[in-house]
């Protein structure tokens, strides 16, 4: 399916080797946008900088679960398989993303980290350690869990203390026995601190900012049912909803602060300051730390992007993924329309709409080198 000659020579097309479109990044709106591009007819590679398709997913830690039941986990013009309101994990998920290319035969280009991005006379050339590509346009999509995130206080503690980040973190019975702080007051530091207690680890939850807390079913529904019904997801970032929803810490979903406390794990504050082994928090107490888990989220990465005025502090200025350079665009984003931007089965919505807007400016007579997609089956 993909490093494939004869599949990089169909992306590549004949003649000066120009592509009509390059996609950075082979995860979900990597794979949504390729759809897209195919069904457009469009000549296009995709670039993944993992060994294989779905590699970020299976990176994560082994009890992952998503959210979303399987109903709400579809990219476009194939049904993620399996009984709807059950929850996947994470191997399934990446299964499916490796499913859903090669059904499609989408050209995904293996071990192909970009290094960087500028801009040519005709175009863009893209750069991987080992190719140099050229198209007319670009997709960024690279997602929001780039570059893992630790604060200041984890370069002070000591070198006999553990500390990783949540990325790193796979099981309870990978780590040496004791007590661990979790620092992160989102899903993941909820689902790892949960985790923890529940393996028999003395934990310590430390919260900085307090998130609104969900259930994942409400009178016998799914919250994504009522989410989807209620057109919460489709708000637009926009929109004076849309503003006050996208500036506060995301939503907290299963998971109660009782049930954990119930659980066993203890709350503490954000962490302040950090020196040798003790952990200060921002309520002045204190905590004799051995192993630290970090929870405290990714940071954008678009060093690689030599194109000026694109990011800036990590975030891309764009409007509904289209940036003021002539050409390229992002999917993926948090929050980039709606809250449904960034998750695996509401992606495709943007991916469509910068579909549509890349086929009104790729040359009309542009020979085609992908069939339309079918569903499989």
């Amino acid at each position: 399916m993909t490093d494939h000659r004869a599949e990089a020579k169909q992306a590549h097309g004949a003649g000066d080797g120009l592509l009509d479109v390059i996609v950075v990044g082979g995860s979900q709106a990597g794979l949504a946008m390729a759809w897209h591009l195919a069904r457009h007819q469009l000549r296009f590679a995709v670039l993944e900088a993992g060994p294989e398709i779905g590699h970020t997913w299976r990176s994560r830690w082994d009890s992952l679960k998503l959210f979303t039941p399987t109903q709400y986990d579809s990219l476009p013009g194939m049904p993620f398989p399996g009984p709807a309101d059950t929850y996947p994990t994470k191997d399934p998920v990446a299964d499916y993303l490796k499913a859903y290319a090669a059904a499609f035969s989408l050209p995904v280009r293996l071990n192909a980290r970009v290094t960087h991005l500028g801009k040519t006379a005709d175009g863009f050339e893209i750069r991987t350690r080992d190719e140099v590509f050229r198209a007319r346009l670009v997709v960024v999509a690279t997602g929001p869990f780039q570059v893992p995130f630790t604060p200041p206080a984890a370069q002070q503690l000591d070198g006999s203390v553990i500390q990783l980040h949540s990325a790193e973190y796979r099981n309870p019975q990978a780590l040496p026995d004791g007590p661990v702080l979790v620092v992160g007051g989102g899903n993941s530091g909820f689902q790892i601190a949960e985790e923890l207690a529940a393996a028999g680890r003395p934990v310590d939850l430390s919260i900085a900012t307090r998130a609104p807390m969900l259930p994942q079913r409400l009178a016998g529904r799914d919250l994504f049912w009522w989410l989807t019904r209620l057109r919460l997801l489709r708000v637009a970032t926009e929109s004076r909803l849309g503003g006050r929803l996208s500036s506060r810490p995301d939503f907290v979903i299963g998971s109660t602060r009782r049930k954990l406390a119930v659980a066993g794990v203890r709350f503490r504050p954000g962490v302040a300051s950090a020196e040798g082994r003790t952990v200060r928090f921002t309520d002045g107490t204190t905590l004799n730390a051995g192993i630290v888990v970090w929870a405290t989220g990714y940071r954008s990465d678009y060093s690689w992007v030599d194109i000026p005025g694109v990011a800036r502090d990590g975030k891309v200025a764009h409007r509904r993924g289209v940036t003021d350079v002539p050409g390229l665009y992002f999917v993926g984003l948090t929050w980039q329309h709606t809250r449904g931007s960034a998750l695996l089965g509401f992606v495709h919505d943007d991916a469509a709409y910068l579909a549509g807007h890349i086929r009104s400016n790729a040359r009309a007579n542009q020979a085609p080198a992908h069939p339309v997609p079918h569903r499989p089956g």
